[in-house]
């Protein structure tokens, strides 16, 4: 028997009128539109150590959640209080190195001192968590987590930084190691990424499958909506000022990442078939105007400017990246597309803070380390409210997800963990019956 949600979702199905969802193929399920915001740089424990303290399941008072220790393991060291404050004031180093020696063999006892990298990784201010209830930095994303669905067991695809866990989105393997490359793309004046990188997957798709080709060869609509595009292409081949008044870049670097849009933070940037095409790459102000028009995608990436993602270190907050946040959900929820669409709000890489859950096995996909457990929420009518999935997740298991539901079923088509990585279905609602 279908849910009430479910059936909402299936009687929508049969009478939504955008021009997009009439011509591309239908879905397997009854979600016409998958929205995928991406933040950065926080892990699972970070954010919803204590939120899983105090979330109790009635019957058993046991956490429903797998929430970390309340005093690192083996000392009496409290965690730092992670808000908008800590936030600023400190990054962790999140290079692969250092995640691997804080991990420490899957000890996960490393992250204060890193004894065989002492001078550069292990730190106090690595332990942090976030407050749980309303004076929360992250009250909202917990409040999503209540009633939506919430996995503690999705962890970062590769140890270390950004653009090589961003890659697993897209092509769900190995590329890179840390951020070695940014994109040849608008705005690649202005990165602070100096080797950059293209793959042509039109002369060669087979050796560079992605995502994006993938469902374009299909006939699925996809676009990447990235904060600041507009003002970077409008600078030609200078730099655009960064946004003034409240709000603004909290550091002096008016002209690069984080305070512009950087085109390493859009995978789909790295792509001759994709790079700057207008039907994929799309300034962030674009959703509003195509979520209005009935017009949103099938596949939907978002993705803020860097000081609005939540990134720790030069200033930068978390509360603008939960307000990014909120407004995007609210822009869904408040639109024709809303009963159709699944929201996944999940971060590129844990940043270097402690998480106390061992990551898996080394893949066998690409032999390469997974990194600490990151938060990932599932949000929309068709999201298994008030869930926790405790299955093993990361980013290939969202392309596996939209490879099913938008490829008739047929997974693994990107050759890479896509072939083995576990779907999304114990997040969403059971009677669409998605594989989990």
């Amino acid at each position: 028997m279908f849910s009430a949600a479910a059936l909402a979702l299936v009687m929508g199905a049969v009478s939504t009128s955008s021009a997009a969802a009439s011509s591309a193929p239908r879905p397997k399920s009854p979600i016409q539109h998958v929205v995928v915001i991406v933040q950065e740089n926080h892990t699972f424990d970070s954010y919803f150590a204590n939120y899983c303290a105090q979330r109790l399941d009635p019957k058993t008072k046991q956490p429903v959640c797998d929430g970390g220790p309340s005093t690192y393991p083996g000392t009496t060291t409290a965690p730092v209080v992670l808000d908008d404050t800590t936030n600023a004031n400190f990054d962790p180093n999140h290079e692969q190195a250092c995640e691997v020696a804080e991990i420490d063999g899957a000890k996960m006892d490393a992250f204060l001192t890193a004894p065989r990298m002492p001078s550069i990784c292990g730190d106090p201010r690595n332990f942090a968590y976030a407050a749980s209830g309303p004076s929360s930095p992250v009250a909202y994303y917990q409040q999503l987590a209540t009633k939506g669905a919430l996995a503690d067991r999705y962890f970062q695809s590769v140890a270390g930084q950004s653009t090589s866990n961003d890659m697993y989105l897209w092509t769900t393997r190995f590329e890179f190691v840390d951020n070695a490359y940014d994109a040849q793309a608008v705005g690649t004046q202005c990165s602070t990424t100096l080797t950059k990188k293209e793959y042509d997957d039109v002369t060669d798709p087979t050796a560079n499958r992605n995502l994006g080709k993938t469902l374009s060869d299909a006939g699925v609509t996809w676009a990447w909506y990235g904060e600041g595009y507009a003002a970077m292409q409008a600078a030609g081949s200078g730099c655009p000022t960064a946004p003034t008044g409240p709000g603004a870049c909290p550091i002096t670097l008016p002209h690069s990442s984080p305070c512009v849009y950087d085109p390493g933070d859009m995978p789909s940037q790295f792509f001759t078939s994709s790079v700057d095409q207008p039907a994929h790459m799309r300034d962030y102000a674009q959703l509003a105007t195509d979520l209005s028009g009935d017009k949103l995608p099938s596949v939907v990436f978002v993705k803020a400017i860097g000081y609005k993602t939540e990134h720790p270190g030069l200033g930068q907050q978390i509360t603008p990246g939960v307000a990014f946040v909120r407004q995007t959900v609210d822009a869904i929820e408040h639109s024709k597309a809303a009963k159709h669409t699944l929201v996944l709000l999940t971060y590129d890489e844990g940043g270097g803070y402690y998480d106390h859950v061992a990551p898996p096995a080394t893949s066998t996909v690409d032999s390469q380390p997974y990194g600490p457990r990151i938060p990932m929420i599932a949000i929309g009518p068709s999201a298994r409210h008030g869930a926790v999935s405790h299955t093993q997740l990361e980013h290939a298991s969202i392309a596996k997800f939209i490879e099913w539901n938008w490829l008739k079923g047929k997974t693994g088509q990107l050759a890479g963990r896509d072939a083995t990585a576990h779907n999304l279905g114990s997040l969403i609602d059971p009677a669409l019956r998605v594989p989990g």
